[in-house]
């Protein structure tokens, strides 16, 4: 077997080997592929809790407080370190994320039920996909600009397809 060539799978892509991913961001890659895959696993066990507590916004409670003690331990057996001068100096809608995440949770919560993992999913997608597209484009909360072509456009179109096919059929 010949080794990996990023030359010749970028001919065949007809992009630059540039385009390509490095193989040190392939472990990146793979991670965030695992993150996502678990958002849908992460639902339905909020939705269980949910069920269980009949209270979803308890269970979306229950969900941070693990969550937020699973990184306590976390940065406690690691030795993490913070910058405390930098937490001080940081904008007032850094610290929205957490509104935001709690946001998210109670959201999927409420409608994995009713909607199934799928289309929840679809949806979640898609929405991801759209305001990362502007957020790039307009250079917002980014580390790099990306301007909204026609093939992204058509990117996120095809992403939109997906959760009607999901939705109907």
């Amino acid at each position: 077997m010949e080794p990996f060539d990023e030359v010749v799978v970028a001919q065949a892509l007809g992009v630059s080997a540039s385009k390509l991913p490095s193989m040190d961001n392939i472990f990146w890659i793979l991670l965030a592929l695992l993150a996502g895959a678990f958002l849908p696993l992460q639902g339905a066990l909020n939705t269980k809790l949910g069920n269980a507590a009949q209270s979803p916004i308890h269970a979306s409670m229950i969900s941070f407080i693990i969550g937020a003690l699973s990184v306590a331990l976390y940065v406690f057996l690691t030795r993490q370190s913070v910058s405390l001068a930098g937490l001080r100096t940081a904008p007032a809608y850094a610290w929205l994320g957490g509104i935001l995440g709690a946001f998210y949770v109670t959201v999927i919560i409420l409608a994995f039920p009713k909607l199934g993992p799928g289309l929840t999913f679809a949806l979640v997608v898609a929405g991801q996909m759209i305001i990362s597209m502007v957020l790039e484009h307009f250079d917002i909360l980014v580390a790099q600009q990306n301007p909204i072509t026609a093939w992204r456009l058509g990117g996120v179109a095809l992403i939109i397809a997906g959760v009607v096919l999901i939705k109907y059929f």
